[in-house]
């Protein structure tokens, strides 16, 4: 049976990915996202994507909130939320972006994204399957879409479970998790 989160822990959780998602340093991408994690013993952990010229040293805001965490000696989580933000449209003086490419990329970025693959394994590693995580677009709140699987404010609640069926964790490993 999934853990289900409190109203005041989905707020906590929307508004700390909103404010983590302002620190973002996505200058290559221009595709800033936030993620906040809910420790077991009340408090957030924000956590913004960085990128890098190398492209392979940039670290999504998923993995940020994790490893900030486990630095600090907090491994237990009750639940997590990520955001990015809608990206220009094409009369927006702002996007200097504006490419085949670009819009390939970022098309329907309006409705909420999920973790990547790498991002879900981490997540794996200090997270129970059965954990909330909160999909929230970049435009909320908005109006749910009947029959969409999202709820009151366009935010899509799933489960480390569903997100990563059949994964492989610790306890494969013989490394006891605890509860």
């Amino acid at each position: 049976m999934a853990s289900t989160l409190t109203a005041e822990e989905r707020t906590k959780l929307i508004e700390g990915a909103f404010e983590a998602k302002k620190y973002s340093y996505s200058p290559y991408s221009k595709f800033p996202v936030g993620a906040a994690l809910l420790a077991k013993d009340g408090s957030i952990i924000k956590g913004a994507n960085v990128e890098n010229a190398s492209y392979g040293g940039t670290i999504c805001a998923e993995r940020t909130a994790i490893v900030k965490a486990v630095s600090e000696g907090i491994r237990e989580f009750i639940g997590l939320a990520v955001v990015t933000q809608v990206p220009p449209t094409p009369s927006s003086p702002t996007n200097n972006l504006f490419s085949p490419l670009f819009l390939a990329h970022t098309r329907n970025v309006g409705s909420a994204i999920s973790p990547c693959g790498i991002c879900r394994q981490v997540i794996r590693e200090f997270c129970s399957l059965d954990m909330p995580i909160l999909l929230v677009p970049g435009d909320y709140p908005q109006p749910p879409a009947p029959g969409s699987g999202y709820s009151e404010g366009g935010v899509k609640e799933t489960t480390l479970g569903i997100l990563l069926p059949d994964s492989f964790g610790p306890e494969h490993l013989e490394l006891p998790r605890k509860s």
